[in-house]
């Protein structure tokens, strides 16, 4: 579980990153987590959008997708989240 301190480090870092990924009218299919679940091992912290046709509130999709893949939800903001989940080799040092 992430400190109010650590989430704020955490937007600071998301806000210089553009969305990776975007989720459609498909919605969140199994290729879809892994896709998400390959994307946070690789960088740490990563920004989806959900699309206009997808018919998803990001919030709501966030979490779902958060507690499936084993990471944190960070924030989210219009059509768009960021989550977060520490790698096996971490690069990202989030205070304590």
């Amino acid at each position: 579980m992430l400190t109010g301190k650590q989430r704020s480090y955490l937007k600071s870092l998301a806000n210089g990153i553009d969305p990776i990924m975007q989720i459609g009218k498909g919605g969140v299919t199994d290729n879809v987590l892994k896709q998400i679940d390959d994307a946070l091992e690789a960088r740490e912290l990563i920004k989806i959008k959900l699309l206009n046709n997808s018919q998803l509130e990001a919030k709501q999709t966030a979490n779902e997708i958060a507690e499936s893949v084993r990471a944190e939800f960070v924030q989210s903001i219009g059509n768009k989240f960021v989550l977060y989940r520490e790698a096996k080799d971490a690069q990202i040092v989030i205070p304590k």
